[in-house]
């Protein structure tokens, strides 16, 4: 009977000619998965301190014939850097390998099953690639994330083979990498601040026939991406459908990735309109916004300021502090809106909403967390709320004008507060 366990033991003390055997064998058969393991830092083979070797290629030449051979070389190489901790030179060997792998890979007329092992090659270069950035800095060697830039120009030329193949069957088509290839510079892109290099990317997948047939944790990983950059751009429309669509496929065990999603859905979902209820932020850990959505809800603007206070490093770490700053119009717009439903008139006096802003400022003062910007909404004046009522008619969220000769407010008969999730 297999036993699993005893597998990996006897991988993770193999020989080096055990190892060559079992590529050569792989790269015979076509198994272009089982090669992806035996080039992958995940695989157990890197742990063996037999395959640890600073010059294996004579002995690699041996057993395995070109194109591979330069391909397995450059990964133990990479793999004997990477154990002594040698991140710099690990990530120049990776580079070599993947290099070889890229041009193996262009080789092959209507054929794809280097995929796996090119894929494979591509996650640890970008892994490498963070640890030798690391390994620079400790040093002080070099401007920042400089080696990871190295890296997206290495699997922007990996990308361009596979989005090039147009001629091989949608089977045989190299194509079927692209996404993952995506998913990649994704990462890279995000980590160096560089958004503006994912268009050219969502562009071509979305252009692709393929674009609904990728595998669905690849479809998850690119929308997350996608709705995340939408989110920044301010197209939470479009945010919202990305983030929602990679949250529910999100497998349901995957509890922390549902989670990560969920940091940004949220406060775009809150931006439409839409309040999630405490039980989701309880099952997913995320109560630090719950108070931030209760004062939103409330119109709470003192509240909204205490509560972001509360949690401000938390959500800075999270880089959704400046959308959460955002809210703000949408709590104006929920406090303005009872003001209307109180009064129960389209002509409501300027001075009501004064009124109205002042009250929650003294709300806000009284919560647990000082706030400086309650003092400022103290002594908010006239002139002010009409510079928010502006803003707010100008972006839609209020339907109606401004009476200065009479310091009024006069606002539509008919859906005066047009739904948040209709403006955009």
């Amino acid at each position: 009977m297999f036993n699993w366990y005893t597998e990996l033991g006897n991988m993770a003390h193999m020989s080096l000619n055990q190892y060559l055997q079992q590529v050569d064998s792989a790269w015979r058969n076509r198994d272009g998965k089982l090669l992806g393991e035996f080039l992958s830092f995940r695989h157990p083979h890197v742990v063996s301190s037999r395959l640890h070797i600073e010059n294996p290629d004579s002995a690699v030449e041996r057993v395995i014939d070109p194109p591979l051979d330069e391909i397995v070389a450059a990964h133990l190489r990479c793999v004997f850097s990477a154990t002594n901790q040698e991140y710099v030179e690990a990530y120049r060997w990776q580079t070599q390998a993947m290099q070889a792998a890229c041009k193996a890979l262009q080789a092959q007329r209507d054929e794809n099953w280097l995929l796996p092992m090119i894929l494979s090659l591509c996650l640890d270069l970008r892994l490498l690639a963070l640890s030798a950035d690391n390994e620079r800095s400790k040093r002080g060697q070099g401007p920042p994330r400089e080696t990871l830039e190295k890296a997206a120009d290495c699997l922007m030329s990996c990308f361009r083979i596979c989005a090039a193949d147009n001629r091989s069957s949608e089977e045989d088509t190299k194509r079927w990498g692209m996404l993952a290839l995506v998913n990649q510079l994704f990462k890279v892109y995000f980590r160096i601040n560089k958004l503006h290099l994912c268009r050219p990317l969502i562009r071509a997948i979305e252009s692709t026939p393929l674009k609904d047939h990728f595998s669905l944790s690849q479809q998850v990983t690119y929308r997350y991406y996608v709705g995340r950059k939408a989110m920044f751009d301010s197209d939470y429309v479009q945010a919202d459908e990305y983030l929602s669509f990679a949250f529910q496929r999100c497998h349901k065990q995957c509890a922390r990735n549902k989670r990560l999603i969920l940091i940004y859905l949220i406060p775009v979902k809150v931006l439409l309109g839409y309040m999630p209820s405490r039980r989701v932020l309880e099952k997913y850990d995320l109560l630090q916004l719950w108070d931030v959505v209760e004062a939103v809800k409330a119109g709470d603007i003192g509240r909204l300021n205490a509560a972001v206070q509360l949690h401000e490093a938390f959500f800075i770490k999270c880089g959704i502090y400046l959308l959460l700053e955002k809210l703000k119009i949408v709590t104006y717009r929920n406090l303005f809106k009872k003001v209307h439903l109180i009064l129960n008139t389209h002509q409501i006096p300027v001075e009501a909403f004064v009124c109205a802003l002042k009250c929650v400022s003294e709300n806000g003062k009284q919560k647990p967390v000082s706030d400086p910007s309650n003092e400022y909404l103290g002594e908010v004046t006239a002139d002010e709320v009409e510079c928010i009522i502006a803003n707010l008619i100008f972006e839609g969220k209020i339907k109606g004008y401004i009476s200065r000769q009479h310091q009024k407010v006069v606002v539509s008969k008919s859906n005066a507060f047009p739904p948040l999730n209709s403006l955009n």
